[in-house]
């Protein structure tokens, strides 16, 4: 074990430790807001269920973060983990550690971190909702957790020990384009492709029941998500202060654009297409917030939204019950993020990054794609695996009484509205990530 004393005593920086801290405090913000946004977009009888899945990742990993989840992701260790000297937050002092900041305590950097672990298995819920079991899927989100987002964390942001092997080939993901976002759609997708479509899905209206909670939701995530990014320079600096204006940016730009994009196909700028334009944007700024110069960002704000519209588009023509378009925002977002990153990264920009294509370094662009493909491959992997294990011991998937009843009666003995009468139901919607087929 790695003991406390080991820890060189370093001063603190009051200003750093309080934004980070203050971070910390917006990114958990987050997951309320996504309960909220997803909560919206389904139908009332299975509100409460949908909003629980992101409620009870809060509990579970957050003990599982503080048991091992930390330590191998952070902890020294090899390339492909972490170790355990750091198991139980042994040795995760209130002194700085300055492998990852000299300026905050390591047990800030750890509370931090372990936000983003339980915001990104909680994204995947929107792909598998009104039809997964939750005792299922709550095994499902510890060994995802475990199997998946904390060795990811490490490939790309472990710098202990030897380091993990995206780190030291120089990936640049500045706030967890491939570490959360990325590995969280491709995992939706998979997962949804696994469980099968919902039992009315293409026969039955499936649009949002609750716009301004959808609203709510994507305004405490735009709010959250400052948090999110700029804390992920963990120090009040101006990186940070560049990662804070390119996170408005790109979502504003991704909403103007996404409102452009309805109202050329169906003539109406919805509430909801607005909302979601802005995660998107927001996802796509994710990896490059602290890398990239603000025009940069309108152009990434534009193009992950442009992706993402057109991917909704042709899910909603498909067989795929990704029931509210995790793989399209989310994965897609994400990717596209990555890779753009590679492209408008520029040492002007933040002199502690790196040069992408447009600034004459064509390598960045490969080293992306190596993390993308890499990000990709364990998360479809990891999800075939632990989808697998779940059927075979706990269930995953609902029958079609408790789906026709909602899951919320069936898994919780609640209901969000008394009779099963949810506001706007029944109320068709634009181009949302909502799984109504008459909404695209």
């Amino acid at each position: 074990m790695r003991p406390l004393l080991a820890l060189q005593e370093v001063p603190l920086s009051a200003g750093d430790t309080s934004w980070v801290l203050t971070s910390s405090a917006l990114v958990m913000l987050m997951t309320v807001g996504l309960a909220f946004f997803y909560g919206g977009l389904v139908r009332p009888k299975s509100a409460l269920n949908t909003i629980m899945m992101s409620v009870i990742a809060l509990g579970l990993i957050g003990v599982q973060w503080v048991v091992f989840g930390y330590s191998i992701s952070f902890s020294p260790g090899g390339p492909w983990l972490g170790g355990w000297s750091w198991v139980g937050f042994h040795g995760v002092g209130i002194t700085a550690d300055p492998t990852y900041s000299a300026t905050i305590p390591l047990q800030a950097h750890a509370a931090f971190q372990g936000m983003f672990a339980i915001i990104t298995p909680a994204l995947i819920s929107g792909a598998i909702v009104e039809r997964m079991r939750f005792r299922g899927y709550v095994l499902f989100l510890l060994l995802w957790a475990a199997l998946v987002y904390d060795p990811l964390a490490h490939w790309v942001w472990g710098i202990a020990g030897t380091g993990g092997w995206l780190f030291k080939r120089g990936a640049l993901d500045f706030a967890g384009g491939t570490v959360v976002h990325l590995s969280a759609g491709v995992s939706a997708f998979v997962a949804a492709k696994m469980l099968g479509p919902r039992k009315d899905f293409q026969r039955a209206p499936l649009a949002p029941h609750n716009v301004p909670f959808v609203v709510l939701g994507a305004g405490l995530l735009w709010f959250g998500w400052f948090g999110f990014n700029a804390g992920s320079a963990l120090a009040a600096n101006g990186v940070a202060a560049l990662a804070f204006v390119n996170t408005n940016t790109a979502a504003a730009a991704a909403v103007v654009t996404w409102g452009l994009l309805d109202l050329m196909r169906s003539g109406k700028v919805t509430a909801v297409g607005a909302a979601t334009g802005a995660v998107v944007g927001l996802v796509g700024i994710t990896p490059a917030a602290g890398f990239v110069s603000p025009m940069a960002a309108i152009a990434i704000g534009l193009i992950c939204a442009c992706i993402s519209y057109g991917a909704i588009q042709i899910r909603s023509r498909s067989k795929l019950d990704d029931s509210l378009d995790v793989f399209s925002c989310h994965g897609l977002g994400g990717a596209a993020g990555a890779l753009l990153t590679g492209v408008f990264a520029s040492k002007l920009a933040n002199p502690a990054g790196a040069d992408g294509l447009l600034a004459g370094n064509p390598g960045q662009m490969v080293t992306q794609l190596v993390a993308v493909g890499a990000a990709i491959a364990l998360s479809v992997v990891g999800t075939v695996v632990i989808m697998t294990i779940v059927k075979l011991t706990v269930g995953v998937r609902s029958n079609v009484r408790e789906e026709i009843t909602g899951l919320d009666l069936s898994e919780h003995g609640e209901e969000a509205y008394p009779g099963g009468v949810g506001i706007g139901e029944g109320v068709i919607f634009s181009a949302t990530p909502a799984g109504s087929q008459s909404s695209r």
